[in-house]
């Protein structure tokens, strides 16, 4: 019987310390956003203007 308490015991202190760091978490801004990453691979990139001229560089090497 003192084997069942102390599993509920040792249970309870271990939702505890994960209902502390779901608090944590949430207090620290790790919930605030989480529309943005799962659309973040649907949208199109600017290409940086140094990639654009590097490429074209490239091509124009590539073909003399």
């Amino acid at each position: 019987m003192s084997v069942i308490v102390l599993l509920i015991l040792v249970s309870l202190a271990v939702a505890l310390i994960f209902l502390g760091g779901f608090i944590w978490a949430v207090k620290s801004g790790q919930y605030e956003d989480t529309c943005t990453p799962a659309l973040r691979i649907l949208m199109e990139e600017r290409p940086n203007p140094d990639q654009v001229t590097d490429r074209a560089k490239n091509k124009k090497q590539n073909r003399t």
